[in-house]
């Protein structure tokens, strides 16, 4: 199959309409952004004033140039002198290290300068990342918050460093430019002007063009990260399924194709843009020679005298220089456009509200018992869409452990989300010893939550950093104290360096269950009040399970837990088994009592077991 034959379909299509950060600006200019971020570069002004004046320092020097050969064409070797030659030539020597100290200072400024910049705004994304709610996340594709933190920022990192002064940088050269040919001959000077129109012309077609063409490259560029990220991580299910073919086919038709033909197009305008400066550049240079020659053979006046060689050399060295700052700031433009455009994501994600914020009022929840209530809560994740709970009603009293049973669908991962507050309530209210979680902060419940997930996660670090990450000063006999009680001391003791073997990205040197028995070690050294296991078995063999379970009994001792589990023969000990149906609680009771009632619970027994349970 070539590439034109792919079905016109992404490797991912989104479910929602294109996230905003494929929206673009419809101006070059945006005031509220550059002063935002004007507020990120202020406790750096006074580093930038003194790069200021470092660059005014160099562009004097650099100006002055010109006119000091001039001078020494002029008043030394046109009259022989040779002490006026020899003072210009070492004034011209010292304007050039007088340029280069200025440009180094100022390099060296508003490179530290950026760094700290960038270091700043990074921090206030990594933190606000962290905030977000759950359902932020639900939303947006890894791979293209990555970009915004990685990508978008080092956009505005070469804003900062490079194109902030070297803008101003350019304006001053180009007035300092003009007066210096305004001041020699400023008949010539206009005549060397003439041809501005079609440079202004061109820099308007150019800044019309690049706009949008620059906004499209890092739009793409998004997309790229987003769904190259996707397929590293589902790389497993990809090669399973040999999809390799087909997701490189449809990656290079429209993805990586789509990025291809916006960075052509952006090439293709700056290749037309550059060479049609440097040629009115040489237009302006033709039109000197001319006449500053004819003038200088006195064939046509420019003035009350003679035009001298000298400034006739000087004039052409000042014209070509003249069209440098200009195309730089044109160059500087398509910066700028990045800038705006990169700028509009990061604040976007930075204006982005968490669905889950602590209130001014919010109180610290002190050391809790364990008691959970669930009164008459109802949850929809989003206005317009369907009620997942509905008019939840449940008791769970400290130290008790209750399994949430049912078909997948029915609500019991979110029941737990709400205890821990990854999302707020539609309706009704979860209490935690009586207390609203609404009027608490997040930190200090979840603190005294422990989590074990059906899909561990793990940290790229060593085992011990990966059991210790709720409980940073837990010394190593508490560890390993966990460790054996959870059975996972042995296989631990055996790895290469024991409890400080790296585990590799996401524990990918473990097995599913060793992962899993890491994370229970992990939430049980955090000795949470509450402990959360969310099919939390469903990925360990048959003796892991055994492990676990035993581990359990002793270790939920005093604990008030939330079990949800598809393997029913490992909830039968609970306290209380509530049985879920479509977002509500259609039976509660211990094994035995579910049993007897020859409903949900029954069915689903019967289902996992494939033959009907003995009467009880």
């Amino acid at each position: 199959m070539t590439a034109s034959a792919v079905p016109a379909l992404p490797l991912r299509k989104p479910a929602a309409p294109p996230p905003p950060e494929d929206t673009v600006m419809g101006k070059a200019y945006d005031g509220k952004i550059v002063r935002r971020l004007y507020g990120y570069l202020h406790p750096y002004r006074l580093r930038v004033l003194a790069a200021l004046g470092f660059m005014l320092l160099a562009m004097t020097a650099s100006v002055a140039g010109p006119f000091l050969i001039k001078l020494a064409l002029d008043e030394g070797v046109g009259h022989g002198n040779r002490a006026a030659l020899a003072q210009a030539v070492l004034l011209y020597l010292l304007s050039a290290a007088v340029f280069w100290v200025g440009t180094y200072s100022r390099i060296r400024i508003m490179s530290t300068t950026g760094q700290g910049f960038i270091f700043d705004l990074r921090r206030e994304l990594f933190d606000h990342l962290q905030a977000l709610s759950m359902s932020f996340y639900n939303r947006y594709a890894v791979g293209r918050l990555v970009s915004r933190v990685v990508n978008d920022v080092s956009v505005i990192r070469e804003m900062v460093v490079w194109a902030l002064v070297a803008v101003a940088r350019s304006f001053v050269d180009l007035a300092g430019i003009t007066l210096a040919m305004l001041l020699l001959n400023w008949r010539l000077a206009l005549y060397s002007f003439a041809v501005l129109p079609f440079m202004v012309l061109a820099t308007e077609v150019f800044r019309r063009r690049a706009r949008d063409s620059y906004r499209a490259v890092r739009s793409a560029v998004s997309w790229v990260n987003a769904v190259l990220s996707e397929n590293i991580v589902g790389v497993r299910v990809v090669q399973s399924f040999s999809r390799e073919d087909y997701n490189l086919q449809v990656f290079n038709a429209h993805v990586n194709g789509n990025h291809l033909r916006h960075t052509n197009h952006a090439a293709l305008i700056t290749s037309v843009f550059f060479p049609s400066v440097d040629f009115i550049g040489t237009l302006a240079l033709a039109l000197v020679i001319w006449l500053g020659g004819l003038a200088v053979m006195g064939s046509l006046s420019l003035g009350p005298t003679a035009l001298s060689a000298g400034t006739l050399v000087a004039f052409a060295l000042y014209i070509d220089r003249l069209f440098d700052p200009i195309r730089d700031l044109s160059q500087r433009y398509n910066t700028f456009q990045a800038t705006m455009a990169s700028s509009e994501r990061i604040f976007e994600l930075l204006d982005t509200p968490a669905d889950v914020v602590d209130t001014p009022a919010a109180l610290v929840l002190p050391q809790i018992a364990g008691r959970i209530s669930f009164d008459d809560v109802s949850f929809g994740y989003g206005a317009g869409s369907p009620p997942v709970l509905a008019n939840i009603q449940l008791q769970v009293s400290a130290g008790q452990t209750v399994a949430l049973v049912g078909e997948t669908g029915a609500g019991k991962s979110t029941l737990v989300k709400l205890v821990q507050r990854f999302h707020d309530v539609s309706s009704g209210a979860v209490c935690v010893d009586g207390v609203d979680v609404r009027s608490i902060t997040q930190r200090s419940l979840r603190r005294q939550m422990g989590v074990v997930l059906q899909d561990p996660f793990l940290f790229s670090g060593s085992v011990r950093e990966n059991i210790v990450y709720g409980k940073p000063l837990a010394d190593n006999s508490e560890v390993e104290d966990v460790a054996r009680a959870v059975g996972a001391h042995d296989f631990i003791s055996a790895l290469p360096n024991g409890y400080d073997t790296k585990v590799g990205e996401g524990g990918a040197i473990l097995s599913g269950g060793q992962r899993q028995l890491v994370s229970f070690a992990r939430a049980l050294l955090a000795d949470p009040r509450i402990l959360i296991l969310d099919e939390a078995t469903a990925s360990v063999d048959t003796q892991t399970e055994r492990l676990i379970q035993a581990a359990l009994e002793r270790l939920l001792a005093g604990r008030t837990a939330l079990v949800i589990a598809h393997r029913l023969s490992t909830i039968t000990r609970a306290d209380n088994i509530v049985v879920m149906d479509q977002g509500r609680i259609v039976e509660s009771g211990t094994h035995a009592q579910l049993l007897a009632l020859h409903g949900h619970y029954h069915d689903l027994y019967a289902m996992a077991f494939a033959t009907p349970p003995e009467p009880v």
